[in-house]
């Protein structure tokens, strides 16, 4: 199957704020994106569907989402140190830019995440 291009689509922002539109999972087509997951047993992903949102952006519960349970797993806290990523940063822009923006952004950046002080 031949590599997909990255492009703008805000159905391809995950739950968590990461882009899937610039995964290299989903780019080789071994992915679908987390919006159209089966089966996922992510609790980001259940909270978000359960409560109708389309991210964790959406939550007015927990302004931060360093407050949340669900969101601060110690394997993606190992993962986000280790490559110097920032979910939070993520949600702090979906907040900011509004998702189709954030998915423009990401795309025209050609990232799946936002780098440690980026923003």
């Amino acid at each position: 199957m031949p590599k997909k291009e990255i492009t703008s689509n805000k159905e391809l922002v995950a739950y968590c704020g990461l882009y899937c539109g610039a995964c290299g999972f989903y780019l080789k087509g071994r992915c679908p994106g987390c919006p159209y997951m089966k089966g996922s047993s992510c609790k980001i992903r259940i909270c978000c569907l359960e409560q109708g949102y389309s991210s964790c952006a959406d939550c007015r519960e927990y302004e931060d989402t360093r407050e949340c349970k669900k969101y601060k797993k110690i394997i993606a806290k190992i993962i986000c140190f280790i490559f110097r990523l920032d979910r939070q940063a993520c949600i702090r822009q979906i907040r900011k830019l509004g998702i189709q923006g954030y998915a423009d952004t990401m795309a025209a950046q050609k990232k799946k995440v936002i780098k440690k002080g980026a923003f």
